[in-house]
C-alpha cells in the first residue's frame, strides 16, 4: 500500500501531463458551514481538483490574508477544530489528493503522534504548517513519514538556492512555492521577480512544485505553464463562494 504522500505526487502528474497546472483549492475547514463545506469538497473534487487543500482553522493565523482570515474565524464561529476535520474526514473518500494546512499549535494540542496517525487513516497525504521553521522541523517531519505523510516545505521568493537544495533533500508529495512576501490574497498579477525564483525552485525540487499566495485570475494559469505543476487558489475561491457562485462555476473557468 502507498503512503498518502504519493498521491499528492501522482494526482499533481496526471494533471500537468494534460498542459496545464494542476488545480488546487483551498478551503478552510467548515466554510461556510459545517454541512455545505463536505458538499463544496465533494464538487471541488469531482469538478477537477488534482488536490484539495484543508484550512484548520486558528485564532491567530499570522500567514492568512484577509479574506482567509475571515473564513477561518467564521469556521471557528461554527465549531470546527482539528477533531472533527480529521474524524469527518475518515468518513469520506475523495479521488483528489488532500494536504491539511496551517499552524502549530493545533497539532501539538492534538497530539502530534496522535494527529500523523489519524491524518494518516483520513488519507491526508501532506501538512502545511505556516509558522514551523525549517530549522525546527525535524520531528515534526520524522513523526508525520512514518505515517507516510509528508510535512510540506513552504520556500518563496527569499529563499536562496542553497536552502532550497536543503529543502528539497526531504521534499515528499510536492513543494509549496509563496509567490509574495508577507500574507495571503488574491493580487492582479504576479510580481516580475517571481518567474526567475521559480525556475530556481523548479531546478532544485524533484516533486511536483506548486505556486500559491496571490492567484486571482484563470488567465494566470497560462504564464505559469512549464514554471509550476500545480496553482494554488483560496481567497479567489472563497470570494467566489461569497459572492453566491457554485463551486462548479469556479471549477470551470480555472480548467
Amino acid at each position: 500500500m502507498s503512503a498518502p504522500s504519493e498521491k499528492l505526487t501522482q494526482r499533481i502528474e496526471e494533471a500537468t501531463a494534460k498542459g496545464r497546472p494542476a488545480l488546487v483549492p483551498f478551503l478552510p475547514a467548515g466554510y461556510p458551514h459545517r454541512e455545505t463545506f463536505w458538499q463544496t469538497l465533494v464538487g471541488l473534487d469531482t469538478k477537477g481538483a488534482a488536490v484539495i487543500e484543508i484550512g484548520m482553522p486558528f485564532s491567530d493565523p499570522v500567514a492568512d490574508g484577509p479574506v482567509v482570515e475571515r473564513a477561518s474565524l467564521k469556521a471557528l464561529e461554527n465549531g470546527v477544530n482539528l477533531e472533527w476535520i480529521l474524524s469527518e474526514l475518515q468518513k469520506r473518500e475523495f479521488r483528489a489528493g488532500l494536504v491539511l494546512m496551517g499552524y502549530l499549535n493545533p497539532v501539538l494540542q492534538y497530539g502530534l503522534e496522535r494527529f500523523a496517525r489519524d491524518a494518516a487513516r483520513a488519507d491526508v497525504g501532506g501538512v502545511i504548517l505556516a509558522d514551523l521553521p525549517y530549522e525546527e522541523a525535524d520531528e515534526v517531519r520524522s513523526v508525520l513519514e512514518e505515517q507516510g505523510v509528508a510535512l510540506i516545505p513552504l520556500v518563496g521568493l527569499n529563499t536562496d538556492a542553497e536552502r532550497m537544495a536543503l529543502y528539497a533533500k526531504h521534499a515528499r508529495g510536492f513543494a509549496y512555492f509563496v509567490s509574495v512576501l508577507g500574507t495571503t490574497g488574491a493580487r492582479e498579477s504576479l510580481p516580475a521577480q517571481v518567474r526567475a525564483r521559480l525556475e530556481l525552485a523548479k531546478a532544485a525540487f524533484d516533486v511536483p512544485l506548486a505556486l500559491g499566495f496571490g492567484l486571482r485570475r484563470p488567465e494566470q494559469l497560462a504564464e505559469l505553464t512549464g514554471l509550476v505543476d500545480a496553482a494554488v487558489f483560496g481567497s479567489a475561491l472563497i470570494e467566489h463562494l461569497d459572492d453566491g457562485g457554485t463551486v462548479g462555476e469556479f471549477m470551470d473557468r480555472w480548467r
